[in-house]
């Protein structure tokens, strides 16, 4: 694999506020080489490479891949649990894993929008190439609206490499889609690929109008039940990162760590001091944040 110019973020929660690029050759770990707690072999590297990014590294595994490349700089960008979801238990044990108020309070959210939604959720299923055609057409529409798409530039894509692409895994039925309906208006959206009986939790969204409904825990929900039990899928990876939405639906996770592995240059020192020093800096304003009791304004400027 190439290195890639990629940029190392300085970050405020979802806001980029300056950036630093890096040509860096990418080793992500996927969820079955994370469960085996495994040291991926690193390719050689590109002369004009500054290092390797490597993600989803079993935070247990940092110590081994340091020693791999003797001389290179480790710097752990980020940790989080890698959540995934057993979906050979079938759904009753799938739901006896939560906790009784999760339960409860999941139980409620989908009374609110089936109420809302004249006394049955009305949530659609799409597989095939002509479903999962009409299903992007109406996510499309509801990912316009969301904040992933923007303020993080990470709404379900529109272009047309990535509508061929999902043409071809229906065809080889290996994605879903999912919508959810309040009335005769479209809400959320899921969209997951599937892979070696993997589902991936590519692009999940709602319209901030519902927001009070919490549309989209109703509707992953629903497609756990479609997906528990089902034959030929083991897991439900919840892929990189952290989030409230991901502990709640996991059965089971690992500890990671996103780590730049970097050549020994003035450079990639100074790059790594930068950012070492303003992560510090974001940590303890975000202490300050939650001992003053401002989390609910701090989140309004950030998704402002």
């Amino acid at each position: 694999m190439n290195a890639v110019s990629l940029p190392l973020k300085f970050q405020i929660g979802a806001r980029t506020v300056a950036s630093i690029r890096r040509h860096l050759q990418r080793v992500p770990l996927d969820l079955a080489a994370v469960i085996a707690g495994a040291v991926p072999a690193l390719p050689p590297l590109d002369a004009a490479a500054h290092g390797y990014h490597i993600t989803s590294l079993p935070e247990d595994r940092l110590a081994a891949i340091s020693a791999a490349r003797p001389g290179m700089i480790a710097f752990v960008r980020q940790r989080y649990t890698r959540y995934f979801a057993d979906l050979t238990l079938g759904y009753e044990a799938y739901l006896a894993t939560m906790s009784s108020n999760t339960r409860s309070s999941l139980k409620r959210k989908a009374k609110k929008v089936a109420a809302t939604s004249g006394g049955a959720l009305d949530v659609r299923r799409f597989r095939t190439p002509a479903e999962m055609t009409a299903f992007h057409t109406v996510a499309r529409q509801i990912s316009a609206t969301t904040y992933q798409e923007k303020l993080l530039g990470a709404g379900l894509p529109a272009d047309a490499a990535f509508v061929q692409r999902m043409a071809a895994l229906a065809a080889a039925d290996a994605v879903r889609g999912w919508l959810l309906y309040v009335g005769e208006a479209p809400a959320a959206y899921l969209y997951c690929p599937i892979e070696a009986g993997t589902v991936r939790y590519d692009y999940l969204g709602h319209d901030p109008a519902f927001n009070d409904l919490s549309p989209g825990g109703v509707l992953q929900l629903e497609a756990m039940r479609d997906l528990c039990g089902a034959p030929g899928l083991a897991r439900f990876d919840f892929t990189e990162g952290e989030g409230q939405h991901k502990r709640q639906f996991s059965t089971g996770g690992v500890a990671c760590v996103d780590v730049l592995l970097l050549r020994a240059s003035p450079g990639n020192r100074l790059t790594m001091l930068a950012l070492a020093t303003f992560d510090r800096g974001t940590a303890l304003a975000k202490r300050g944040v939650q001992r003053f009791g401002l989390g609910d304004w701090a989140k309004k400027i950030r998704r402002a």
